[in-house]
């Protein structure tokens, strides 16, 4: 599967009107990044799409480093990230199922 393109400021903003809504389905507790958690991340990402995440330890410094590393490792793009929470987006390959504004 290939990375997808970065999303534009417009998209973006689409985006977070999605995920206001939404309840995080993901929670990293004190254990950190785990290889369960990213198979859960990825299974929960590849039927969704747009996930809210919540990260319940840490600085927020280390916070920033979960998050970049989980946007590597599932190539997916960050929408938002506000204090514990943060939004990553990846359309599906086939049959995308959320259509993003063309700018």
């Amino acid at each position: 599967m290939k990375a997808t393109n970065s999303i534009t400021n417009n998209q973006k903003k689409f985006l977070r009107g999605i995920a206001h809504g939404l309840s995080p389905m993901i929670i990293i507790g004190s254990q950190g990044i785990t290889d369960n958690l990213m198979a859960e991340l990825e299974k929960t990402l590849k039927h969704h799409e747009i996930l809210k995440v919540k990260i319940a330890a840490g600085e927020r410094e280390d916070r920033k480093e979960v998050i970049d590393f989980i946007i590597k490792a599932t190539r997916a793009q960050l929408v938002h990230s506000v204090g514990k929470m943060f939004v990553i987006y990846r359309a599906r390959a086939k049959d995308p199922q959320l259509e993003l504004p063309k700018n």
